[in-house]
C-alpha cells in the first residue's frame, strides 16, 4: 500500500501530468533491451562457476589515495587495467551496464538493475525514477537508501572531481519519494541518455562521509558496498581484496556467474620491463599486454612453449580509446592551426609500425576509431545537414574531400611532405635560420612532449628528429605519475601522448573532452584547450539525439570538425585483447564489449588446491 501511495504522489508531480510512464528492469538508450525482466543470468556468464581461490594480478603505476572520486590524488581504479579484473575501490552504482564499474559484454547502450531494482520515466526523458532494493547494503550492514543516493549526488557535485558536475550538469532537482524511491528531473527533456550517464552514480554512504573530509586523499578503505572488500593496504604498492561473505548482490541476474575469486590480490608495478618479469616468474597470473614488440617476441618462455601460460588475442567490438598527442591550443605555438597541421605531418606512424611494432597496429583516422561513430568519405544526409549550419565557420575542404592523416612509404617522411610542412610554418610567421625556424621576433619555434612513461621515449625520439629536420626543436620530458597528473590537472604542457576512453553511446564525456566550458576547469579532460562554437553546438546535437542514427550523425559530424581543426596527432589501435594468462582459469567466452575477466573462474582442479 505504501509503495502504491508513493508511486500514485510521484505520478501526480510529475510534469507533463499522467504522461507515459514506462516501468522496467532496465533501460536501453535506443530500442529495447536484450534480457528480459525475468533473465536470470548474461549470456557470457556460468551461472555454475566454482567459487574460490586466490587471483594475483597486476597494476600499472602506483596510487596514493583509495578515494577515487576527488581530484586530488592518484587511486587504483586509474591506472590503467585495473577496472577490467572486476575489483575495485569503487561503490556500487544505481544501474549496471554502461560507464566504468562494470559495463555490458553483449550490449552497447543498455542497463540494468543493481541497487536500484527498476527504473521508472515518462515519454519525453524528463524525468527518472529509482526504486531502490531494500536488501541492499553496505559491508557495515546499514542498508542503502534514496537519502544516501540523494547525498551522493549532493557530494560530488559540491565536492567530488570535476567530471561528476560535468556529468551530473544535466540534473535540474532530487527529489526523495521514499526510503528506497528517489526522482531525479533533468533540465531539458528528450535527452534518452541522461538515464544511464545518472544510473551511473556511484552511491555512497552518508553515515560514514558526513564526519570525515571528502577531499583529503586516504589510505584507509572507504566503506562500499560491492562484491569485494579491501583487507590490506600496503602504500601504492600492493593491495589485497576480500570477497564480501553473504554479500547482499550475488544472486541478481546481473551479477550472477561474476566475482568467483575468494581473494583478489594487486601487485603494483612502476617499470613495464620489471612487471613482465615477474610475470615470467610466476608472481601473477595475468598480464595485458600493450607493447606490440613484446607481444611478437617475449613470449618465447617455457611455461607458453609447455602451455602453463597462453597466449591470446581476443577480437572485440570495443570502440578503441582515443589515443593521440594533443596539442595544448590554449598557449603558443599550438594556437595557431597552421601549426599543430604542420606539426602533424611530421608524424610518420608507417615507420613506426614498421620498425617498432612489427605491423601490429592500425593507424587511427578518427577520434572514434573501431565504431559507427568514425566520420568517413564526405559528410552526406543527416550529418551533411548538422554541418551546414556552420558552413561559413568551416574549411570548405571539410566538404568537398575526406580528411586524411598523412601517409607514408614506412621509410620516411618524402621532400613534398617537407614543403607542405614548411609552407604551413612560413604562413604562420616562422622562417628558416640556419637549422632553426624563427618568428617574427627571433625566438626559435620549440615545444615540450610531456610523458609519464619512460616507454613512450624511445618510440616518440624519431618524431621528434622528424621535427627537428624542418627546424623545430622539441625535448621529451618524462615525469613520475603524480607531477604528471599535477601539471595534466593545471595544463602545464605543449603537447601530451593519452588516451581518451570512449563508450559504447558518446556523450557527456564528449562534452568534458571538447566543449569550451571545460577548457579553463582545473582537473577538466580538455587536454587540447578545445573552445569551438562549432564543436559546442555539435555537442549539444549529440546530446540531444533521441535515435541511434541521430546519434551516429552528430558524432560523425564532430569527429570530422575535430579532425579537420588539427587539435591532435590521431596515434594507433588494435581491435583485439592481446593478453596471457595462467592456464588455470576457465570462462565461457570473451564479449565483444568486454574483456569479462569479472566472468573468470579457476579450473576445479586447481581451485580444490
Amino acid at each position: 500500500m505504501r509503495f502504491l501511495l508513493s508511486l500514485l504522489f510521484g505520478l501526480m508531480t510529475c510534469t507533463p501530468a499522467f504522461a507515459a510512464i514506462s516501468v522496467s528492469h532496465g533501460y536501453a538508450q535506443f530500442g529495447t533491451l536484450k534480457y528480459p525482466a525475468d533473465f536470470n543470468h548474461f549470456d557470457w556468464v556460468n551461472p555454475q562457476a566454482h567459487k574460490g581461490g586466490t587471483l594475483r594480478v597486476m597494476a600499472s603505476g602506483t596510487f596514493d589515495t583509495l578515494n577515487p572520486y576527488t581530484l586530488k590524488g592518484s587511486p587504483p581504479s586509474g591506472t590503467a587495467d585495473f577496472l577490467d579484473y572486476g575489483v575495485s575501490e569503487l561503490n556500487e552504482t544505481l544501474l549496471a551496464g554502461t560507464g566504468d564499474y562494470d559495463p555490458s559484454g553483449d550490449e552497447p547502450a543498455s542497463s540494468y538493475g543493481l541497487i536500484a531494482s527498476s527504473v521508472e520515466y515518462n515519454e519525453d526523458r524528463s524525468w527518472v525514477v529509482f526504486n531502490l532494493r531494500p536488501e541492499a547494503r553496505f559491508h557495515d550492514g546499514v542498508p542503502i537508501t534514496a537519502y544516501d543516493v540523494a547525498f551522493s549526488y549532493r557530494l560530488l557535485r559540491k565536492k567530488g572531481h570535476p567530471q561528476y558536475r560535468t556529468s551530473l550538469q544535466e540534473v535540474e532537482r532530487v527529489d526523495i519519494l521514499g526510503r528506497q524511491r528517489i526522482r531525479f528531473v533533468f533540465k531539458r527533456a528528450g535527452n534518452p541518455l541522461l538515464i544511464l550517464r545518472v544510473g551511473e552514480l556511484p552511491v555512497l554512504p552518508q553515515h560514514y562521509w558526513k564526519d570525515r573530509d571528502f577531499t583529503a586523499t586516504t589510505y584507509e578503505a572507504p566503506l562500499g558496498s560491492g562484491p569485494y572488500r579491501i583487507t590490506r593496504v600496503s602504500p601504492g604498492r600492493r593491495l589485497v581484496f576480500e570477497r564480501v561473505v553473504n554479500w547482499w548482490g550475488e544472486n541478481l541476474p546481473v551479477n550472477r556467474g561474476k566475482y568467483n575469486f575468494d581473494r583478489v590480490e594487486v601487485e603494483f608495478y612502476r617499470d613495464s620491463h620489471i612487471a613482465f618479469e615477474a610475470f615470467k616468474a610466476g608472481e601473477f597470473d595475468i598480464y595485458i599486454e600493450h607493447q606490440a614488440k613484446n607481444w611478437a617476441n617475449g613470449y618465447r618462455f617455457p611455461a607458453v612453449e609447455q602451455g602453463a601460460v597462453v597466449r591470446a588475442e581476443i577480437p572485440h567490438k570495443i570502440p578503441t580509446q582515443t589515443q593521440a598527442l594533443f596539442m595544448n591550443s590554449r598557449r603558443a605555438p599550438f594556437a595557431d592551426i597552421a601549426v599543430r597541421e604542420a606539426v602533424g605531418l611530421m608524424f610518420d606512424f608507417e615507420w613506426a609500425n614498421r620498425t617498432q611494432f612489427n605491423d601490429a597496429y592500425r593507424r587511427a583516422e578518427s577520434y572514434y576509431p573501431n565504431s559507427a561513430f568514425s566520420a568517413t568519405g564526405v559528410p552526406t544526409d543527416a550529418e551533411l545537414q548538422l554541418l551546414e549550419r556552420y558552413r561559413a565557420q568551416l574549411p570548405e575542404k571539410l566538404f568537398e574531400e575526406p580528411f586524411d592523416v598523412p601517409h607514408t612509404d614506412g621509410r620516411g617522411i618524402p621532400r613534398e611532405t617537407l614543403r607542405r610542412a614548411l609552407g604551413l610554418l612560413a604562413g604562420a610567421g616562422y622562417r628558416l635560420s640556419g637549422q632553426r625556424l624563427l618568428d617574427a621576433d627571433g625566438r626559435p619555434l620549440r615545444f615540450e612532449i610531456l610523458l609519464v612513461n619512460p616507454n613512450l621515449e624511445r618510440i616518440l625520439q624519431p618524431y621528434a628528429e622528424n621535427l627537428a629536420r624542418i627546424g623545430i626543436d622539441v625535448s621529451l620530458r618524462t615525469v613520475d605519475r603524480a607531477q604528471y597528473k599535477q601539471r595534466l590537472d593545471q595544463y602545464d604542457y605543449d603537447m601530451i601522448l593519452l588516451t581518451l576512453p570512449q563508450t559504447l553511446s558518446p556523450g557527456l564525456e564528449q562534452w568534458q573532452y571538447f566543449h569550451s566550458s571545460q577548457v579553463a576547469l582545473k582537473g577538466g579532460r580538455n587536454y587540447a584547450g578545445v573552445a569551438n562554437p562549432v564543436v559546442d553546438g555539435l555537442l549539444e546535437s549529440l546530446l540531444a539525439a533521441g535515435t541511434e542514427s541521430q546519434q551516429q550523425a552528430a558524432a560523425r559530424a564532430l569527429d570530422r570538425v575535430l579532425l579537420w581543426q588539427h587539435y591532435s596527432i590521431p596515434n594507433w589501435y588494435i581491435d583485439y585483447h592481446r593478453i596471457a594468462y595462467r592456464n588455470r582459469f576457465a570462462f565461457v567466452t570473451t564479449p565483444p564489449y568486454t574483456l569479462g575477466l569479472r566472468a573468470w573462474w579457476l579450473k576445479p582442479t586447481e581451485n580444490s588446491r
